[in-house]
């Protein structure tokens, strides 16, 4: 059972595609304490092997996002926020 949330750029919790298209802080917080889910930060330069396979995994998944989507645009603003090898 899935629980939409609905998250606003004028609230400050997405950053609009000029800034990189993801969840703020207070994006997050919100989405977590709505949903139970354990969203992170983003993690564009991984430090450790589990930072990479989040930055492996949400490039994976985005792309797919990104090839599918008529407005893709957010998709590709995020996958440049994170140094996604395939908007690179």
């Amino acid at each position: 059972m899935s629980t939409k949330v609905a998250l606003s750029i004028k609230k400050g919790e997405k950053l609009p595609t000029s800034k990189g298209a993801g969840l703020t802080e207070k994006g997050r917080r919100k989405y977590n304490a709505k949903t139970g889910s354990n969203l992170k930060a983003p993690a564009p330069n991984p430090k450790t092997k589990e930072a990479q396979g989040r930055k492996n995994s949400f490039c994976g998944r985005m792309d797919g996002v990104r090839k599918r989507a008529k407005n893709n645009e957010r998709a590709i603003a995020s996958m440049k926020r994170w140094n996604c090898p395939q908007v690179s």
